[in-house]
């Protein structure tokens, strides 16, 4: 069975800054470590700003007793909790307000002083005493040596000092006051100079992954002031080995400051986003080179307020939009908001693979924060495709039909068909094909091939090419097929369409001899896997052959693994003539992936939260997936998600709609996290489908 959510940690794992040695040690009494997961780790917001800048968010009485619960009994008199230190005296300046200092202080009172002087919060100071010289929680925090307090909380002593430290910076009151000034300086307040940028908010960064500058970078989109300052102040961001063992060690290319300060303030205080704006995005494909986009989002310091939400392409700002479109379902799970929280917009990205993700611009307090998991778009360019079948609809002519779509335009197509490597017709793909409009949504029904032209008596080769006129991309063979004109064999042709894993055979075939339905072989991969009688309603085929009626259409389906397969068929014979081979039609089954869908979680009454939303896993589209709900880390719901969604169906036709989400359970009054899992079918992994801040009255 797949894990969604790690158990508890027995041991809290603390690291020095950056790549350092690694020491371990038991959690306190009355302080256990949570069941943090590195995939919960966002680069871009490592600690909210309201939470960073509260410099009264612990007073001194409770710095001392979280010292005396962590450090415990001291071996000797330098520990944090008994010790006593020197803070130099300070003026007010753009950075913190004056501080009177002492000659034989408490640490507690020092980190109290100057958090409230400086505006940073006593946390931050406690968790980077403990991140960077481990002097909250173990061994060294028991009887730190004059060394290691010297350079308590890492200022001014920089990578390439190889350990050593600024002396005029030296000592337990001197490093945090230093500390605390720095990371207010990172912000260029007001009467400083703007010299912190390369970090700077609302924008992608690229941030080293170690010193080591050959282990590379990820750009990351730094969504608030206090995270850019953690990495002002240790600039680097933790490769995904180091994140994938959150209480030990990754490679040689792991650093740890960062990871271990969101890892330990979060297991020892947490983290609110009550403050954050919340919400839900889903992206499709919606033309050529366009997404379309849709969701909601809600800021709960100004809900009735409309959020703006910036849109990123694989890392790259497309623009900011407002989520003001109506959203009655919304309003309904958050009455005093109203209904217009709705998103729907479009984004030109181009063609190719691309990773939607919506940033909520906050309101009031909080920060800027994700709304909804990102979404991976496959939006087709390029080449023209489609299948194509021949036929000899009469003496001395050939039909050809079938489909073809240029991704980069909903107009039609010119095709050219060959018959014995010779012109026969030329013709634009304008026919009706609602089938094909129902795979390939926002293209339209009318990319149907239908073309009759002469041909002489006997056997001929008959191809078709699709001629690229917009964008980049060449002309592309749609297939060739073998015409009989004025045969006694059968007669027809065949193409394939593709949803999801799933390969559509259509086409027709008569036999002149007889006007009852014809069998038709079906090889895949060169293995014949049956026979299906082709007696699928084709009108057209009617109208062209009246004597033989419509009801020789054929309509197969075939679950295909990932990969590219060849699907041929054949028309069995009846009387006169032979075996007469319809055609073959190369397609792609996209790799195996996990489960894709969304979620949103409200409490519609009192007691009670109830969530919706769907999903689907590509290897198994029809199958009903479980869901694993949790509530604030414990779970609390799961079952199929096997409700009916009218509207998946119409996006995914080849799932159906039994995959809609519907669970209701009890939550006591406050605020919650809700996460909903989605449980792998075949290849892939478990998807988080979200997480939502739910407030139960």
């Amino acid at each position: 069975m797949k894990r969604l959510i790690a158990v508890a940690a027995s041991v809290l794992a603390v690291a020095s800054v950056l790549v350092g040695f690694q020491i371990t040690g038991p959690a306190s009494s009355g302080e256990s470590a949570s069941a943090l997961s590195g995939s919960q780790f966002d680069a871009g917001n490592i600690i909210p700003d309201s939470e960073f800048y509260n410099g009264t968010g612990m007073n001194e009485s409770q710095i001392q007793t979280f010292l005396n619960a962590q450090i415990g009994t001291c071996s000797s008199s330098s520990c944090l909790n008994v010790g006593r230190y020197s803070l130099n005296s300070h003026g007010a300046d753009a950075m913190c307000s004056a501080i009177p200092g002492g000659g034989s202080m408490s640490a507690a009172q020092i980190i109290a002083q100057v958090g409230a002087a400086c505006g940073i919060n006593p946390k931050v100071i406690i968790v980077t005493l403990q991140k960077e010289q481990t002097l909250i929680n173990g061994g060294i925090a028991r009887n730190p040596s004059a060394a290691v307090l010297q350079r308590a909380m890492g200022y001014a002593c920089p990578d390439s000092a190889n350990g050593g430290c600024d002396p005029a910076y030296a000592g337990v009151g001197n490093q945090i006051y230093w500390a605390s000034w720095q990371w207010k300086r990172y912000g260029n307040p007001a009467g400083t100079s703007n010299y912190f940028t390369w970090f700077a908010p609302g924008g992608n960064r690229n941030v080293q992954y170690s010193p080591n500058a050959s282990c590379g970078t990820k750009s990351v989109y730094i969504q608030n002031k206090a995270t850019a300052a953690l990495y002002y102040y240790t600039p680097y961001t933790p490769n995904q080995a180091a994140l994938n063992n959150l209480y030990g060690s990754g490679d040689g290319c792991s650093a740890y400051g960062n990871r271990n300060f969101w890892r330990l303030y979060n297991d020892w205080f947490g983290v609110s986003t009550a403050d954050n704006p919340f919400g839900g995005i889903d992206a499709k494909q919606f033309g050529p080179g366009y997404v379309q986009v849709g969701g909601w989002a809600i800021d709960p310091n100004a809900n009735t307020q409309t959020v703006q939400v910036q849109w990123y392409s694989d890392g790259k700002l497309l623009g900011t939009l407002p989520a003001n479109a109506s959203r009655p379902d919304v309003g309904r799970a958050y009455p005093g908001a109203g209904d217009n929280h709705g998103i729907l917009s479009t984004l030109t990205v181009g063609g190719g693979t691309h990773t939607i993700c919506a940033i909520g611009v906050n309101i009031g307090s909080g920060s800027n924060a994700q709304i909804g998991a990102c979404q991976t778009v496959n939006v087709l360019s390029g080449t023209p495709f489609g299948g194509m079948n021949a036929l000899s609809s009469s003496a001395g002519k050939i039909t050809v039909n079938g489909w073809t779509i240029d991704p980069d335009t909903t107009a039609p197509v010119t095709v050219d068909v060959y018959v014995d490597d010779v012109l026969g017709s030329r013709s634009v793909a304008n026919a009706s094909r609602p089938d094909v409009g129902r795979s390939y949504l926002n293209y339209g029904d009318a990319h149907g091939i239908d073309t009759t032209f002469s041909a002489s008596g006997g056997t001929h080769q008959v191809c078709a090419w699709a001629l690229n006129a917009v964008g980049a991309g060449g002309n592309p063979l749609l297939g060739c097929q073998t015409v009989t004109v004025a045969a006694t064999s059968p007669f027809g042709g065949s193409d394939v369409t593709v949803s999801g894993s799933t390969a559509t055979v259509n086409g027709w075939t008569i036999d002149p001899d007889t006007a009852n339905a014809l069998q038709v072989k079906v090889a895949i991969d060169g293995v014949q896997v049956g026979t299906t009688t082709a007696n699928a309603s084709r009108p057209d085929v009617g109208r062209v052959y009246p004597s033989a009626g419509p009801n020789h259409g054929i309509n197969a389906v075939y679950d295909l693994t990932p990969g590219t397969h060849t699907i041929c068929t054949t028309a069995v014979n009846v009387g006169g003539g032979s075996d007469t081979a319809l055609g073959c039609s190369t397609v792609t089954i996209g790799a195996s992936s996990s489960p894709f869908g969304g979620m949103d979680a409200a409490s519609p009454s009192a007691g009670r939260v109830q969530v919706n939303g769907w999903t689907i896993d590509p290897d198994q589209q029809t199958t009903a997936l479980r869901v694993d709900t949790y509530l604030d880390g414990s779970g609390v719901a799961s079952g199929p998600a096997n409700a009916t969604r009218a509207d998946v169906a119409r996006s995914y036709p080849a799932a159906g709609a039994a995959h809609g989400i519907n669970q209701s359970f009890a939550a006591r009054a406050g605020s919650h996290t809700v996460c909903s899992y989605a449980i792998n079918v075949g290849a892939g992994k478990n998807v988080l489908l979200g997480c939502q801040v739910v407030t139960v009255g």
